[in-house]
């Protein structure tokens, strides 16, 4: 085992491409790499006097992968969904558990399926029809009318793959870390039971850390602003932050790291603080903030493929990415309007006819329901000409004009209540102190004594009462 995000996988398989001939294979790179993928398996050994006669498997090898991106989507509903006795049934079961979990409820309702990601990505792998419960959200990959069918899989099966399932098993993590939490101790503290208040918030964290490596990956490093070989979210927020000009701490460039994840790294330090004290409930609103976040780069997403399909003649692969991407994302703004919801799908499913105004004006009815503003989302930037794409410039804030770049950043985290009350606490103090001394000040005044009298060593010759 190695702390080395690079090289602690020792084995890497599913739908990775095989070395390269001349290649070395190791793993931290994006291949292949069976090294220690299942565990032995036990054989029973006969013998014949000293002679072996036979030599016979008694169970067959067990992969010892705990997880896949398959079982991201088709296990989600008894770990975000469905409830046991007690919590989430596919989980640790317990009290207090937050199942069914808002944004995947968001997404199964929309759907109308526990795994609606697997559906979408096995039927794009199979050229099928992803047969969803709700028939208006299908996509029939074996359409002989699709343009660009090979192409346009190819895009929904690996933006799928990221943007689907990895990427709500990401804010499943974040979810557990808060149902650990709450497993935990209240605000860390000891009550006499006899709990281990250190490591309960210490499983709470952990469960928040693997959030923060489905949403990253192995692929991006640990060097500051990644890796361009990644391919999970942090990497989408990366990539659509040059095209919409929304990278930097100010949301107003083409490069550095991206808005989003300088903001939801911060918030992701908030909350993990939050978690090792035991402040459970406080962790929720920092995660509504996140998820928010994590939304944007999956908007620009579909706007930027609705632009080239509109305007710029996109073929298959425009179109396969502009429909995975609207996937992605269009159940969050059902949450909030069917009706625009219904227009942005309208536009962007397979073989439709694109309309990037109409897509563009569905998502802006619905950002202030999202949590997100216009200037987070930026415009469609147009790098050669140093200029937005006519009719892709960003949004207008409510009640104020076009973005410029100015957003709202929450650097620090405010004040808890405890510290506000000893702040104030010290200030009544403070206030006394000053009236006390006024008072005194006024007595010597009024009846011509000092205020303070002059201290006089003990026994000194001719010094009298009034002057000790």
């Amino acid at each position: 085992v190695s702390d080395n995000q690079q090289s602690y996988v020792s084995c890497k398989e599913g739908a990775l491409p095989t070395v390269p001939s001349g290649e070395t294979p190791a793993a931290d790179k994006p291949y292949k790499y069976k090294h220690k993928c299942f565990q032995d398996e036990v054989l029973q050994v006969t013998r014949s006097g000293v002679a072996v006669a036979s030599v016979t498997a008694k169970g067959l090898p067990k992969n010892k992968a705990g997880r896949t991106l398959k079982g991201f989507s088709t296990k989600a509903g008894d770990l975000m969904f469905n409830k046991g006795d007690k919590g989430c049934k596919g989980a640790s079961n317990r009290v207090g558990d937050g199942c069914p979990y808002l944004d995947y409820t968001m997404y199964k309702n929309y759907y109308g399926d526990m795994d609606y990601a697997d559906k979408l990505v096995s039927a794009a792998i199979n050229a099928k029809k992803t047969g969803f419960t709700t028939a208006d959200a299908n996509m029939d990959f074996g359409d002989a009318n699709v343009i660009g069918k090979a192409v346009l899989r190819k895009e929904v099966i690996k933006k799928g793959t990221a943007y689907m399932n990895a990427y709500m098993y990401a804010i499943r993590e974040f979810e557990d870390a808060i149902d650990d939490c709450k497993a935990g101790c209240a605000n860390g503290i000891v009550d006499g039971s006899g709990q281990d208040c250190n490591s309960k918030s210490s499983a709470a964290v952990h469960a928040w850390d693997e959030g923060v490596a489905f949403y990253t990956g192995s692929l991006e490093g640990s060097n500051v602003g990644g890796n361009t070989a990644g391919v999970f979210s942090y990497r989408l927020a990366e990539k659509r932050c040059a095209n919409f000009k929304t990278c930097g701490k100010q949301s107003d460039s083409v490069s550095g790291v991206s808005f989003v994840n300088i903001q939801l790294f911060e918030k992701l330090s908030i909350g993990q603080a939050k978690l090792l004290v035991g402040q459970c409930d406080a962790v929720r609103p920092v995660l509504r903030d996140m998820v928010a976040l994590m939304s944007i780069p999956l908007i620009q997403g579909t706007l930027r493929y609705a632009y080239k399909i509109d305007k710029m003649a996109g073929g298959g692969k425009e179109k396969g990415e502009g429909a995975i991407f609207a996937a992605a994302i269009v159940p969050r703004v059902h949450n909030c309007n069917a009706a625009d919801s219904a227009a942005i799908y309208t536009n962007m499913f397979l073989g439709a006819s694109t309309s990037f105004a109409a897509v563009k004006k569905a998502f802006e009815n619905n950002y202030a329901c999202m949590k997100i503003t216009c200037e987070e989302v930026g415009g469609l930037w147009n790098k050669a000409e140093n200029k937005y794409y006519a009719d892709a410039e960003p949004c207008k804030s409510a009640g104020g004009a076009a973005s410029t770049g100015t957003v709202k950043i929450e650097e620090n985290d405010s004040l808890p209540g405890w510290a506000l009350g000893v702040i104030i606490a010290v200030c009544v103090l403070l206030a006394l102190c000053c009236v006390g001394i006024v008072l005194v000040i006024v007595r010597e005044k009024v009846y011509g004594k000092p205020a303070f009298t002059p201290f006089v060593a003990a026994g000194t010759v001719g010094a009298s009462h009034e002057n000790r």
